[in-house]
C-alpha cells in the first residue's frame, strides 16, 4: 500500500526553485508508435515556463488518489533477468538519462506496447533527492538519511505539434516506500485502467 504523505513529501520538491529533477528526456509517437522525434535536455535548462509545465505533468503521477489510480506493484525477483525491463531501466537510472541508445530502445518498446489510434508522448524525468531526517515528534532535521534517485515516467495524448495533455498513465521507479527507495516495487499510475493494460502488464510481466 502507497502511504499518501510519502507521495506528498515527493511532490513539495516538484516546484522550479526546489525541484530534485535534475534531466528530462522523451519522445513523440505518432497513431501507430512509431517515434516522431527525441529530445534530451539538462532540466535547468528549460525556461522556467517550461520547467513549471514540465513538472506540472510529472505531480499528475504524484498527486493521483493513492491505491487506486496510483497502485503499488511487487517486482519479482525472478523478473529481473538479463535483458529484462528491469535491468534497462536501471541502467537509465544509473546514466541518469544520459545514454540516449536506453533510451530509444526503451521508446520503441513503449510504441511497440502501446497504440492507441493517436499521437502521444513519453517524459522521463530524473531526478536526486535528499530525504531530510525526520525526528520522533515528526519535526525535520538538518541532515539527511539519504538519497533517493528515481525515474519518473508520463504518457500523454498530444494536444497539439509536440503538446501533451494531461498525462493518462506513468510510473514511479524505484516506489518511495516509508520514505526511502525500495527497488522491490514500482508506483503505477492510470487514469484509465484499461486503456493502458497492455504498459501495464509489460512491466510487470
Amino acid at each position: 500500500m502507497i502511504n499518501r504523505e510519502d507521495m506528498l513529501e515527493l511532490t513539495r520538491r516538484m516546484t522550479p526553485a526546489r525541484t530534485s529533477v535534475s534531466r528530462i528526456a522523451g519522445a513523440y509517437f505518432d497513431e501507430e508508435g512509431y517515434v516522431d522525434g527525441t529530445f534530451n535536455v539538462h532540466f535547468m535548462n528549460l525556461p522556467q515556463s517550461e520547467r513549471t509545465k514540465n513538472l506540472n505533468y510529472a505531480k499528475t503521477v504524484l498527486i493521483a488518489k493513492t491505491n487506486e489510480a496510483l497502485k503499488d506493484y511487487r517486482i519479482s525477483g525472478a523478473s529481473r533477468k538479463p535483458g529484462s525491463i528491469w535491468q534497462l531501466l536501471d541502467g537509465i537510472k544509473e546514466a541518469a538519462l544520459k545514454n540516449d541508445a536506453l533510451l530509444d530502445v526503451f521508446y520503441e518498446l513503449v510504441g511497440e506496447k502501446l497504440q492507441p489510434g493517436y499521437p502521444f508522448a513519453c517524459y522521463l524525468y530524473f531526478g536526486q533527492y535528499d530525504v531530510p531526517v525526520k525526528g520522533s515528534d515528526h519535526e525535520w532535521l538538518e541532515g539527511s538519511e539519504e538519497v533517493y534517485t528515481y525515474l519518473l515516467c508520463t504518457v500523454s495524448p498530444l494536444e497539439g505539434e509536440y503538446e501533451p495533455g494531461k498525462p493518462e498513465y506513468g510510473f514511479l521507479y524505484p516506489a518511495f516506500r516509508e520514505r526511502t527507495g525500495d527497488d522491490g516495487y514500482i508506483n503505477i499510475y492510470k487514469a484509465n485502467d484499461g486503456k493502458y493494460k497492455a504498459l501495464t502488464a509489460w512491466l510487470m510481466d
